[in-house]
């Protein structure tokens, strides 16, 4: 006996049988659906545009609705992002990009004659001496050239050669490039890549995009976050249980934790890779911010070719610079560099031919990279603005990294390390029990209440140190010291006010 339910049913069959037959289509599922996706892609996480950084875009639209807030702005201190917070762009940058994107300026005199100069250098290196064409893979030749040359310079006259030089769409997209060669395995044999924490979100999702296995190793927050060799041997250990670990990343100096790493420290984690044959990473795209007194920054190239050839011959090590970072601050144009050392050769034609599926990185952010390893010199009529530019922004700096750790340790319950460089600081937040407890009744991690909160109540906008991964029990924030002075004065006042009243309503 057929059932009702069991005859339409095959009624709809029919008819799907006969459109199909007769031409229609028929009326299937979709395709993609989040369970036929790449389970991967669903593991990524990256805080720093998660959903507190969304529910402060829905605040800003609600504002200019007229929706009543107790704020009447909302102050993004979650992204390193130097001009969406009001730093002014470095003339003679603009000036020279401003002509290679419209070579008629050439004939304008109101531009310096080294403006001029770079402009056509530039645009004789690239197809049809236009920036719109596209590049060679690895970036245009003379741009190479002329960070090889810059590296040379940095690092007190130790050879850079340009063929070991790619350019890249962001210091992000070399990174991820190295990851992509070093991912290889399954279960056990899997590639471990092994990141601080905290770290910055964009190891660990790309990791878990690539299916790789994050090993974690712990900064010390009591010491300033600083890098203990017996704590990367412990991790080391313990991941190679269950993957295979052939690669260590570093950041330095750091993010979000700001700590500049010594000599010592670098020299150590250098013998620490040879010792157990892993692959070195350095991420050095704030390596001209640099604040505290007394510290100093020394690239890992550079350290590791002092250390003499058991080390300079042997250890392999990519690091990599941007646009984006530094007194430059040029996050949108998307230019940045990265250094191989040791590539065996047939790796590096396999990276050759990795970076030329995506045909060429932007030549604008090219340029623009060109421009930042190769400023204006003295002598040349734009030095005299470009250094009393690049020295204030630099300056300044310096003084809300310092202002950013002393308003902050004046609030019970608020412990900041100081900012020794990068661009942001990474306080310690004691939150009550009660608060806690909320938070996780709510699925929440504590520090994502604490911060959400915050934004709801005052506007501002961090990002909860649960983000970038922290000690168990530990609670933490970070917040970027590039809003200007008056406003990060604004913020932190906001802030302790806020901890303050926070602390009194759950305990």
């Amino acid at each position: 006996v057929i059932s009702e339910k069991n005859s339409l049913f095959i009624t709809i069959l029919q008819k799907q049988v006969y459109m199909s037959e007769n031409g229609a289509l028929p009326r299937l599922g979709k395709v993609l659906t989040a369970d036929t996706m790449n389970a991967n892609v669903k593991k990524v996480d990256y805080a720093v545009r998660g959903p507190i950084v969304q529910r402060a875009v829905q605040i800003e639209k609600e504002l200019k609705e007229g929706v009543k807030k107790p704020f009447e702005e909302v102050i993004k201190a979650n992204i390193g992002d130097a001009h969406a917070m009001g730093q002014r762009p470095i003339t003679f940058f603009r000036q020279v990009m401003a002509l290679c994107t419209y070579p008629l300026l050439l004939d304008d005199n109101k531009f310096p004659e080294d403006v001029k100069n770079r402009a056509r250098r530039i645009l004789q290196s690239c197809g049809g001496n236009s920036i719109g064409a596209y590049t060679t893979s690895q970036g245009i030749d003379c741009v190479r050239h002329d960070v090889a040359n810059y590296i040379q310079r940095r690092d007190g006259g130790i050879p850079s050669d340009p063929d070991n030089i790619y350019l890249t769409t962001g210091a992000s997209d070399g990174i991820v490039t190295i990851l992509k060669l070093l991912n290889t395995g399954e279960g056990r044999t899997r590639t471990g890549v092994m990141i601080s924490i905290p770290q910055y979100p964009l190891y660990s999702a790309s990791i878990a995009e690539l299916g790789a296995v994050q090993v974690n190793y712990y900064l010390n927050e009591e010491k300033c976050w600083s890098l203990d060799i017996s704590e990367l041997q412990r991790s080391l250990q313990a991941a190679r249980e269950h993957c295979n670990p052939s690669v260590l990343c570093i950041i330095n100096p750091g993010n979000p934790t700001g700590q500049v790493q010594s000599r010592q420290c670098i020299e150590d984690v250098i013998q620490f890779a040879a010792k157990e044959n892993l692959f070195l990473m350095a991420d050095e795209v704030y390596q001209d911010n640099v604040y505290a007194e007394g510290c100093e920054f020394h690239s890992f190239k550079k350290v590791l070719f002092e250390m003499g050839p058991e080390y300079s011959s042997k250890v392999e090590l990519a690091s990599f610079h941007s646009t984006s970072k530094c007194y430059m601050g040029e996050c949108g144009f998307r230019g940045g560099y990265m250094e191989v050392i040791n590539m065996d050769p047939e790796v590096k034609a396999q990276l050759t031919k990795l970076v030329s599926v995506r045909l060429c990185p932007p030549a604008p952010g090219q340029a623009l990279m060109d421009l930042v390893v190769n400023s204006p010199q003295p002598g040349e009529p734009s030095h005299q603005t470009f250094m009393k530019e690049r020295t204030a922004i630099l300056s300044a700096l310096a003084e809300k990294a310092k202002l950013t750790e002393q308003i902050l340790n004046t609030v019970p319950g608020i412990s900041c390390n100081p900012v020794q460089g990068a661009m942001y600081s990474f306080p310690r937040i004691t939150l009550p029990e009660r608060s806690i407890n909320e938070a996780k009744a709510k699925g929440q991690a504590p520090d994502m209440f604490y911060c959400m909160k915050l934004l709801e109540e005052t506007g501002i906008c961090l990002v909860p140190g649960s983000g970038f991964g922290q000690r168990e029990g530990t609670y933490h924030f970070r917040m970027t010291i590039l809003p200007p002075t008056d406003k990060l004065k604004t913020l932190l006042n906001k802030l302790k006010e806020f901890h303050q009243k926070f602390t009194q309503q759950y305990s």
